[in-house]
């Protein structure tokens, strides 16, 4: 998606009416009034748009009120949108308008001008958004799209939801569950946990040869919530190569990575799916799980036919 793709500064959101005690949306004005609009809400709409059209300042005009939450900087929304070029009336960008819709949070990702138009507005609500060239698309990614400085954007948005986000707990600094017993068949890796902060590992690796199925032990049990497929994890993490028996790469030491389950090696976010924050895995991954479908990783020194050995701390999701 264009809009959503290109980086802008937030607006920022201050009091009003058609939305919250706290939020005034941006006025409505000649321009954004102009543009008409029919069709069913949440569905692709008819856009009537009496070109050459543009604005030096952003405008907003509600097309359809809705009553649902009103959405406010820095909250998680889903819409449908389409947009154009304000002075030729051409469409450069548009959702797709089926069940699952696009997603996002309202905040400095999004153009400025998409941002001042869905701000303040109550989820239900399909509104049209006339942006001014200064709130719109970066002047790198203009001639690609059609566009000149001197263009102004038209947006017509479907809100469907607004919600607050949840306030993600803070990482823990290391696993902190009870120990456990590795279960019977794994691998005799030993795991020694240094006495500092992040309880940086050391790990033992008992040679021979490797498995060629994922092996998985939960050495230590945390109580926290559980990691669902997908969910984006804070973690410490140690890769140790089984044929060198030397580590490849580390966040201990550096700072905490986080990342979603499923842009990993599909044995690495095997590994945290199913377990708990506060807890600590061992993984032996084999190829065909790890590096090898990409016929391994030079830069890490990791060849095809590698099996990888991890210790992860999973200490929260992000």
């Amino acid at each position: 998606m264009v809009v959503l793709g290109i980086v802008g500064s937030l607006a920022a959101c201050s009091s009003g009416p058609d939305a919250a005690a706290d939020c005034t949306p941006i006025k409505s004005g000649k321009a954004s009034s102009s543009v008409k609009v029919t069709g069913d809400f949440g569905k692709k709409p008819t856009v009537k748009i009496d070109d050459p059209l543009t604005t030096t300042t952003t405008q907003r005009t509600v097309v359809s009120k809705g009553d649902g939450t009103v959405a406010l900087a820095g909250y998680d929304i889903t819409a449908e949108f389409s947009v154009f070029n304000g002075t030729t009336g051409e469409s450069i960008d548009a959702t797709e308008y089926k069940k699952t819709p696009i997603a996002w949070t309202l905040d400095e990702k999004l153009i400025p001008g998409f941002t001042k138009t869905l701000e303040c507005s109550a989820a239900g609500s399909r509104i049209v958004g006339v942006i001014a060239p200064e709130d719109g698309i970066a002047a790198a990614n203009q001639a690609s799209l059609g566009l000149t400085a001197k263009d102004s954007l038209v947006i017509v948005a479907d809100l469907l939801t607004a919600k607050k986000p949840t306030k993600a707990d803070a990482p823990l600094p290391k696993a902190d569950g009870k120990q456990q017993s590795a279960p019977a068949g794994f691998p005799d890796i030993k795991v020694s946990i240094a006495d500092d902060e992040t309880g940086t590992p050391t790990l033992t690796l008992p040679g021979g040869t490797a498995p060629t199925d994922l092996q998985l032990a939960t050495t230590i049990k945390g109580d926290g919530k559980k990691v669902a497929d997908g969910d984006s994890v804070t973690v410490n993490y140690q890769g140790i190569n089984w044929r060198t028996g030397e580590i490849f790469d580390q966040s201990w030491g550096k700072a905490p990575a986080t990342f979603a389950t499923d842009q990993v090696v599909a044995g690495f976010g095997q590994a945290l799916v199913g377990q708990t924050v506060g807890s600590q895995v061992v993984v032996v991954i084999p190829p065909d799980l790890g590096y090898g479908p990409q016929g391994g990783n030079s830069q890490a020194g990791i060849e095809a036919d590698d099996t990888l050995v991890f210790v992860v701390d999973i200490l929260a999701i992000a």
